[in-house]
């Protein structure tokens, strides 16, 4: 029974996008605590598409798992563009998937601050291509309580994905004669 049919039809579109790209995707969650990767693996036929998940949540797990720096976090903070950026950097360093979703947040009720309150959360899309890496860097702030922020962020994630631009790989065969 699907929970979310909205949820559900995104991340079908996502495998969707990826598949016909012929591209595989990492996820690198903080305060989604591995909700982004349970959806895209709801989708029938997703191990063709999905490579693996981290819920690196504690900072440590940020730098160990996924080699986000200490001078980043200690700098700028978990819940910043500079550690959402690494996470999904290091997430494709360290598993060789082209495609990265990292997910950093404050979901609450506490742990806000005035320059960053509860319901900020950074997203980071970023695909491989070739040597280089284009990369969606954003921050959303979204109300609510806890589940809202969490729920709200694994759409936004998801909708992220879809604007990347990943084009699709034709199929390779012989090429019609010129005239």
């Amino acid at each position: 029974m699907v929970q979310d049919p909205e949820l559900y039809e995104l991340a079908a579109r996502v495998g969707q996008k990826l598949r016909a790209a012929e591209r595989r995707v990492v996820t690198a969650e903080s305060c989604t605590g591995g909700w982004v990767a349970k959806a895209l693996t709801d989708i029938p036929g997703s191990s063709q598409w999905f490579e693996c998940g981290y819920v690196t949540y504690s900072n440590s797990a940020k730098m160990r798992d996924l080699g986000v720096a200490s001078a980043t976090l200690e700098g700028f903070g978990a819940v910043s563009e500079q550690t959402v950026r690494e996470m999904a950097e290091g997430a494709l360093r360290v598993t060789g998937a082209n495609v990265a979703l990292a997910v950093t947040g404050i979901a609450g009720p506490d742990g806000g601050s005035p320059e960053k309150p509860v319901g900020t959360v950074w997203f980071c899309a970023a695909a491989r291509a070739g040597p280089a890496i284009d990369i969606i860097a954003e921050v959303q702030r979204f109300d609510g309580d806890r589940a809202a922020i969490r729920g709200h962020a694994v759409h936004h994630a998801l909708r992220l994905i879809l604007r990347l631009d990943l084009p699709v790989r034709l199929e390779s065969g012989p090429r019609p004669a010129a005239p």
